[in-house]
């Protein structure tokens, strides 16, 4: 955790005098899954949370989140129903503008942090998350967007088991 602040504060202060800073909260719908050696079916959770847009050049901008994030999966067996991840997740995007301050795409890595679930002793859940995101974005009006993105995980849920992370996130948002 450390390390992601620090990284933080160098981005931010290596950052154009001249740039550009929006805060914004944005929130919808989470449709995840997790890949792994189970017959899993979709689960649909939220998200929900705080953005911030940082303008280093006129088509570049670094978007830091922080976000409460339901996820997991629905299975198929009679002994689990349903397995759900809480996390405060962060992603750190990379927003290019292929129409200036209205269409971008975006990637980055993603930190999440467990905060509950609903798993049995059976299995060990990891209380870390590591992911990548792709998506993009439109900006409806200077202060209304809209993003749609994947989040891949790119490490194991539990000690277990080879049970990975897989969300579509769709959200609406507003920058103040």
């Amino acid at each position: 955790m450390k390390n992601f602040i620090t990284l933080a504060i160098v981005l931010i202060c290596t950052l154009n005098s001249q740039a550009q800073i929006k805060i914004g909260i944005k929130a919808g719908a989470n449709f995840s899954n997790l890949d792994g050696t189970f017959n899993t079916k979709t689960r649909t959770g939220f998200h929900a949370g705080a953005v911030l847009e940082i303008k280093a050049f006129s088509n570049f901008s670094i978007q830091p989140e922080v976000l409460y994030s339901s996820q997991g999966a629905k299975f198929e067996s009679s002994t689990i129903s349903e397995i759900n991840y809480n996390y405060i997740t962060v992603p750190v995007l990379a927003k290019y503008y292929l129409l200036t301050d209205i269409f971008s795409i975006e990637a980055g890595p993603q930190f999440a942090f467990l905060v509950n679930d609903n798993v049995s002793n059976a299995f060990k859940t990891k209380s870390f998350d590591f992911g990548a995101v792709a998506g993009v974005g439109v900006n409806v009006t200077k202060s209304l967007f809209a993003q749609a993105h994947y989040v891949i995980g790119l490490s194991d849920t539990t000690t277990d088991a080879n049970i990975t992370n897989r969300v579509i996130q769709i959200s609406v948002g507003y920058f103040f």
